[in-house]
């Protein structure tokens, strides 16, 4: 009689929803609507009515009154004065935290997990991740790094059970890898182009620095990051203050951002460092050294746009890569990124929003991988 051979495959099931109370479906589309408002309450919960509104969010027996008692009971509103004296209701760092969260699972759950010891390098030595590899065993080797189970064999070859003795030339050890740290600058273009021509890129490059901040502080905590940003001037954000990012009137200093980037990676002492740039437009502005601000927002102008092919040489001399992640495909603008990048020896994507969060993910690993030398 045959035996029937075991299949391997899939089994597709109907999806069932994840049950949710009338808060969590609630405070999902609450997330989403205060992350476009740059936290303004107010004006979140005005979109919210508006949807309730139209596809019935709330019942009867839980109105968008109740909601709002409970954000306030656990923690994610906290009642403030505004700043014409009137009583308002404002997020938390319950909330901030909760929001860090809810973009890293955005972005990073499209992702393939990874397994343990994404943080290899090529050179072996000390270390806490096994690499597979063997070598007789020297003096100063630790216990730990002793593979008992190669060395017992070695025991067994050189002697037999009969006579069964472990000495030292027996001993094999397994070499382990090396961990990277990594520091890295966030740069986020917030250049009034940013939501010109009725698309809105500033949020998902705000969800995008708020998962990535959330993924190295709980994944990697050795690593640094530091995020800034860049208008007519530079200057550095807190992590907490990502929610609360806005588009200014302001032209694209690029040279700005990139001269801070380099002077806030100079303070790190990791060897490893690299700047990831989220832009959507070309250079329009520097900074004379008299204080005056030099624009040009019509086409790349050579003066401003070899300023940033100095600042890219700069960096690579200093071992620093950059990586461009251009919300743009206009040819002419294309051509500057090729060029900045060739003089930097970095790396360029051309992305639309869809994808920039998988890509910087994407990118962030695949560096923390190799020694960047």
């Amino acid at each position: 009689m045959n035996k029937r051979e075991a299949k391997s495959g899939f089994i597709f099931t109907k999806h069932t929803p994840k049950d949710q109370s009338p808060f969590e479906k609630l405070f999902d589309v609450f997330q989403e609507l205060i992350t476009h408002t740059s936290g303004d309450f107010d004006e979140a919960m005005d979109w919210l009515e508006q949807l309730d509104e139209e596809y019935n969010l709330t019942t009867d027996d839980y109105t968008l009154d109740d909601f709002v008692e409970d954000l306030k009971k656990k923690g994610y509103l906290r009642e403030e004065i505004k700043v014409d004296g009137s009583n308002g209701l404002a997020i938390t760092e319950k909330t901030e935290r909760a929001l860090r969260k809810r973009a890293l699972e955005q972005i990073f759950g499209k992702l393939r997990k990874s397994g343990a010891g994404n943080h290899r390098t090529k050179q072996t030595g000390r270390g806490d991740e096994q690499a597979g590899e063997f070598r007789d065993y020297r003096f100063g080797d630790s216990l730990e790094q002793i593979s008992m189970t190669e060395s017992f064999k070695n025991a067994q070859i050189n002697r037999g059970l009969g006579d069964f003795t472990l000495s030292e030339n027996d001993l094999v050890v397994e070499e382990t890898m090396y961990k990277t740290q990594m520091s890295t600058v966030l740069m986020i273009d917030i250049s009034h182009s940013m939501i010109l021509y009725g698309e809105d890129r500033i949020t998902p490059a705000k969800k995008v620095a708020m998962a990535l901040s959330e993924f190295i502080t709980t994944r990697y905590p050795k690593d640094t990051l530091d995020i800034l940003v860049f208008g007519n001037d530079a200057w550095p954000i807190k992590i907490k203050d990502l929610p609360y990012l806005n588009v200014g009137p302001y032209h694209t200093n690029t040279v700005a951002g990139l001269e801070l980037a380099m002077d806030l990676l100079r303070r790190k002492r990791n060897t490893n460092k690299q700047i990831f740039m989220i832009t959507d437009g070309k250079p329009s502005c520097v900074r004379l050294p008299d204080g005056r601000y030099y624009k040009n927002s019509n086409g790349l102008d050579s003066y401003i746009v070899n300023k940033c092919y100095a600042m890219a040489s700069q960096a690579r001399k200093l071992h620093i890569p950059i990586t461009t992640f251009m919300i743009a495909e206009d040819p002419y603008l294309m051509q500057f990124v090729e060029e900045f990048t060739a003089a930097n020896k970095g790396k360029a994507f051309y992305t639309g929003l869809k994808g920039l969060g998988e890509m910087i993910f994407s990118d962030y690993e695949t560096n923390r991988r190799k020694r960047i030398k």
